[in-house]
C-alpha cells in the first residue's frame, strides 16, 4: 500500500523554512553604551547587506560590527544606537527589528504602488534639476517622492510620479514616451548625447541601492571631478591578498557618517564579491575602521593589481556619493503643483547647484531636503541664502545645519588677528553664533 507523501513533504518544507529563517537576539544588558543585535542564520551571501539595510532604514547608527560566515552558517553581530547615541529602549523599534530581520529572506525590496517611476542619469550642471522639474510640471506630473545624487560631474535620480489631475499612476504609453523624450533632451544638454539615459522602472530595488547601481553603471568612479570634493569624507582604502586563507582583505579608514556601512557593503555586493568576515568600528576619535575579508562569488580572491585599484576607486566613489558637503536646506511647505519647479528655479537663478536632494510629500505637505553649493562647489554666500529664503519664504525654507567650513573659517580669522582686534572679532563671533542658535540654525554657540 502506497503511503500519502504529502504530509511528509509539508513537514520537510516547514523544516527548510525554519532552518533558513534567521534567529534574531537583541541584548540591552551585555553592552554599556549600545544595544547588541545578533543574527544567526544558514549561509546566505546576501544576508549581510539586507541586515545592514534594515538597520539603516530604521535610522540606527552601527557603532561596531562583527561578521563571520565560513562554512554553512552566518553570524552577524551589531552594536547599535539611535541617532542620539543612546541604547534602543522603544519597544516598537525593537519589535520592528526582530520582525524585519527575522523575515529578510522573504521580504525583498517591494515596488511603490500607485506611482510611475523614472530613472535618470546624465552629466550634472547648475540648474539641471530645475529643468527636470520644470518639464514634469509642464507635462502635468506630480512628483511624490524623489532622490537625487551627484558625483564626479554625474547625476542619478529616481523620481516617483502621479498624474496631477487623476492622482493615479501615469499609464498612457504615449504620455510616458513624451515624458521620457523631454527628460532625455534636458539631460543631453549640449554635450551628453550618448550617456544621458531615462528609464521607466518597476521600482523593485531599494532606492539608495539602486542609485548606487545607476552611478556604478555610469562609471562615475572613473571620471574626473568638476567640483571641489568634500575632503572630510575622503577615505583611505587598501586591498591586499591573504594568500594563506585565500581571501582578499579590504581596509577602509574614513570619518564616520550615517549609512557608511550600507554604502560599502552595497558596493561590494553589487560588484559580485562575498563578505566572509568583517570587523566594523566607528567609535574611535580618528574615524571609522572597516575591514572585510572577501572573495568573488566563485570563491577566488582578487587576482590582479588592476582589479585591486578598481575596487578602491569604486568604494571611494560609493563613500563620497552621499557626502555632498553642501549646505543643507529644508523646505516644509503646503504642497501644490509646480512647487518643486518654483523652488529649484529660484536656486538656479541664484547660481546655486543642488548636489543632493530628497523629495517627499505627506498629508498635503512637502518635505524637501536639498544640499547646495555655488557653481564651483564652494559654500554659498550667506547673502545669496538670505535672498533665496526671502523669495521662497523664510518660514518655509530653513538652513538646517551650518557646515564645518563656517567654523574653520572663523577660527582661521581669529588666529590671524591681533589681541585687541581678535578679542573684538571673538565677541562679534560669539554674538553671531548666539543669534544663529536662537534662530535654530546651529545646535550650540559655545
Amino acid at each position: 500500500m502506497q503511503m500519502d507523501r504529502k504530509p511528509f513533504l509539508e513537514e520537510y518544507e516547514k523544516l527548510i523554512v525554519r532552518m533558513n529563517t534567521p534567529r534574531v537576539m537583541i541584548d540591552n544588558a551585555g553592552c554599556v553604551d549600545a544595544t547588541r543585535i545578533m543574527i544567526d542564520s544558514a549561509r546566505n551571501d546576501g544576508i549581510l547587506l539586507e541586515a545592514v539595510q534594515v538597520l539603516t532604514d530604521l535610522n540606527l547608527s552601527i557603532k561596531k560590527g562583527y561578521v563571520s560566515s565560513d562554512g554553512r552558517w552566518n553570524m552577524d553581530v551589531f552594536h547599535v544606537t539611535n541617532l542620539d547615541g543612546n541604547k534602543l529602549t522603544d519597544g516598537s523599534i525593537i519589535n520592528c527589528i526582530e520582525q524585519s530581520l527575522g523575515t529578510i529572506h522573504r521580504t525583498r525590496s517591494k515596488s511603490i504602488d500607485g506611482m510611475t517611476t523614472f530613472e535618470l542619469t546624465g552629466t550634472d550642471r547648475v540648474g539641471l534639476l530645475s529643468e527636470v522639474f520644470a518639464v514634469l510640471s509642464e507635462l502635468n506630473c506630480d512628483v511624490v517622492e524623489s532622490k537625487v545624487w551627484t558625483h564626479n560631474g554625474r547625476i542619478a535620480a529616481i523620481i516617483h510620479l502621479k498624474d496631477c489631475d487623476s492622482g493615479s499612476p501615469i499609464e498612457d504609453s504615449k504620455k510616458i514616451d513624451r515624458i521620457e523624450a523631454r527628460l532625455k533632451n534636458v539631460l543631453k544638454g549640449d554635450n551628453d548625447i550618448r550617456s544621458a539615459k531615462t528609464l521607466v522602472s518597476i521600482a523593485v530595488t531599494h532606492t539608495e541601492r539602486r542609485l548606487h547601481q545607476m552611478m556604478f553603471a555610469d562609471r562615475d568612479y572613473d571620471r574626473t571631478p568638476i567640483m571641489k570634493p568634500n575632503g572630510r569624507y575622503s577615505p583611505l582604502i587598501s586591498v591586499q591578498n591573504c594568500s594563506e586563507k585565500e581571501y582578499s582583505v579590504v581596509n577602509i579608514q574614513v570619518k564616520d557618517r550615517p549609512k557608511l556601512l550600507f554604502d560599502v557593503v552595497c558596493t561590494l555586493t553589487d560588484m559580485q564579491y562575498v563578505v566572509f568576515h568583517a570587523t566594523i568600528n566607528t567609535t574611535t576619535e580618528d574615524g571609522a575602521y572597516l575591514e572585510f575579508f572577501i572573495r568573488h562569488i566563485d570563491g577566488t580572491p582578487i587576482s590582479s593589481e588592476a582589479e585591486k585599484q578598481r575596487v578602491i576607486m569604486c568604494l571611494k566613489s560609493a563613500i563620497e556619493r552621499r557626502a555632498s558637503g553642501g549646505m543643507r536646506l529644508e523646505l516644509f511647505k503646503p504642497d501644490k503643483p509646480g512647487l518643486l519647479a518654483e523652488v529649484t528655479r529660484t536656486f538656479r537663478e541664484n547660481a546655486m547647484n543642488v548636489t543632493q536632494a530628497e523629495i517627499s510629500t505627506k498629508m498635503g505637505m512637502a518635505l524637501n531636503i536639498f544640499y547646495v553649493t555655488d557653481a564651483v562647489g564652494n559654500l554659498v554666500d550667506s547673502k545669496v541664502i538670505d535672498s533665496v529664503m526671502d523669495r521662497i519664504g523664510s518660514g518655509y525654507l530653513t538652513v538646517k545645519e551650518l557646515p564645518l567650513m563656517y567654523h574653520q573659517k572663523a577660527e582661521s580669522d581669529l588666529q590671524t588677528t591681533g589681541s585687541l582686534g581678535g578679542a573684538v572679532l571673538f565677541a562679534l563671533g560669539s554674538l553671531v553664533r548666539r543669534n544663529l542658535y536662537s534662530l535654530g540654525l546651529i545646535n550650540s554657540y559655545s
